[in-house]
């Protein structure tokens, strides 16, 4: 019993001995920081790795082990994959090296982006949640010849919806390894992190995202920025005085009142430039009405406020960037719900143009609130008119989740879209705006125009389209369809699973093209 008792004191003192210095271990972890370094594939069988310029440095700073270990530790690193070393440099207890690809390829024609930049993006992305699943608390990341892109890999890349979870994911924090760009690093965070607004607006689940949370959230990011930006929530009675019947038939079937939030940043000087009118589809959830969408996947319905998420968010950044170019936001905010007070399949309403419309889809209900929008807008006289909506299933039909689909009538701002996009990788496509398309929701037995195609589900991306335009008088307008790039599964690498909040760079970027034109 005494030997027992003895024993037993020992083993207590050993683990407690061993519980101690474990602690003191991981707490000296936590203060250490991970490092992201970019390597890039061979061209040749016997060429020596080719590292990025931080890399390099950072190799000689060890005397040419890092390039020793990747020598011998398994095959080249390929685009995408990465390989942790673990203690070879004091202030950096973990590395991980991440495969670029080729070399510098730059822009693609067939593909319609830049490969380097997509590289870097979802290179430095796996880095970054490698160090996140290990919870580094701080990790520098190699700028690999273009900070914005690697920025933007990380701030996107971490992400991570957890908002009604009790386990969250680590929360990591990056920064930009040695000082070669900072500006363009800090640029590239705030084009993630207005990516990650959006998808944050589109994740939340509709009980929690209505027309005024969605409002409020957005007056929330932009209270600090009330100098250069004016905010509207403007309420039914308003709605109702504008005339917008279209919007009003949508809203009519839900308890929660509609809204219809108006931004104005005002970035240049001179008030007299003409601003960029973006118009975002808001419908923070659609059951489609009486028209009743099938119950599989309606709980993704939350996120029918994409364009609303996108736009907004587009804004948000543009305001943080401090681009010098005038922005008007529109937002018509509402639901899509079946009640004793829903518009009917074959009712008539009039939009704010006078343009009388048959309703013979109530889940075509996008198009109706736009229409009314996209009238309003025409009174900033603005530059251009850019609306985005998560708009036809027909259109993830047709290009699923690679390019959202432009319809445009102007060739000088489909050319400045398609120039962005290539730079962002969020790419577009222009679609056709024929007169075909037209005749099918203007031939119509009751109304001037009908909210569907004559031929139903035909080229029903190309007939709503067609139905937009006919609220459009400016020779500068875009629509763009965004429901197929509106999740992402495993299509965007930089991207994880859910609500993508695709195209929100494309927008900014759109807007700073404009802003250099100024």
């Amino acid at each position: 019993m005494i030997m027992i008792s003895f024993r037993k004191r020992i083993l207590t003192a050993v683990f407690r001995h061993n519980c101690r210095r474990f602690s003191i271990s991981r707490n000296t972890q936590a203060e250490k920081k991970g490092l992201v370094l970019g390597v890039y594939e061979k061209e040749k069988e016997d060429e020596n790795l080719r590292f990025t310029d931080a890399a390099e440095t950072f190799d000689r700073s060890l005397s040419g082990r890092l390039r020793e270990l990747l020598s011998t530790s398994g095959p080249p690193l390929k685009k995408g994959k990465n390989r942790v070393f673990y203690g070879i440099h004091e202030e950096f207890p973990s590395v991980v090296v991440v495969g670029l690809g080729k070399n510098a390829p730059g822009i693609c024609d067939k593909e319609n982006w830049d490969i380097s930049k997509e590289n870097i993006r979802a290179a430095v992305s796996a880095g970054c949640r490698v160090l996140q699943d290990q919870e580094v608390p701080l990790v520098e990341v190699d700028p690999c010849r273009d900070a914005q892109a690697a920025a933007e890999g990380a701030v996107l890349g971490l992400f991570e919806y957890d908002e009604f979870k009790r386990k969250k994911k680590f929360v990591v924090k990056t920064q930009l390894h040695g000082d070669s760009d900072n500006a363009a690093w800090e640029r590239g965070v705030l084009y993630g992190e207005g990516q990650n607004l959006a998808r944050r607006l589109m994740e939340a689940p509709a009980n929690h995202m209505t027309p005024k949370l969605f409002a409020d959230t957005i007056e929330q990011k932009l209270a600090s920025l009330s100098d250069k930006v004016t905010i509207y929530k403007r309420p039914q009675s308003w709605i109702e005085e504008q005339e917008m019947g279209a919007f009003l038939s949508v809203s009519r079937g839900s308890d929660e009142p509609p809204l219809f939030l108006e931004l104005h940043y005002n970035g240049n000087p001179d008030a007299s430039q003409p601003p960029l009118v973006l118009v975002g589809k808001g419908i923070t959830f659609d059951s489609g009405g009486i028209s009743l969408k099938p119950s599989t996947n309606m709980d993704a319905m939350r996120a029918d406020m994409g364009g609303a998420a996108t736009v907004c968010s587009s804004i948000v950044t543009a305001a943080a960037l401090k681009l010098p170019v005038n922005i008007v936001g529109l937002a018509p905010l509402c639901e899509n719900m079946p009640s004793g007070r829903a518009a009917k399949p074959g009712d008539v309403v009039r939009a704010k143009n006078g343009k009388t419309i048959q309703v013979d889809n109530t889940d075509a209900e996008g198009r109706l609130i736009l229409a009314d929008a996209l009238c309003y807008a025409h009174n900033f006289n603005p530059k251009a008119i850019v609306n985005a909506a998560t708009l036809t299933g027909a259109m993830d039909v047709a290009l699923g989740s690679a390019v959202a689909g432009v319809f445009t009538n102007s060739d000088w701002l489909w050319s400045l879209l398609h120039k962005v996009s290539v730079i962002t990788g969020d790419r577009v496509w222009r679609m056709p705006l024929f007169q075909h398309y037209t005749r099918q929701v203007t031939e119509s037995q009751l109304a001037d125009l009908n909210n569907v195609g004559k031929y139903s589900r035909s080229g029903g991306a190309c007939t709503a389209a067609a139905f937009l335009k006919e609220f459009v008088t400016t020779p500068h307008w875009a629509h763009l369809d965004i429901a197929g790039v509106m999740s992402n599964k495993d299509e965007v690498p930089y991207l994880r699973k859910g609500m993508s909040g695709r195209p929100t760079r494309t927008l900014v970027e759109l807007a700073a093209s404009l802003s250099s034109e100024a």
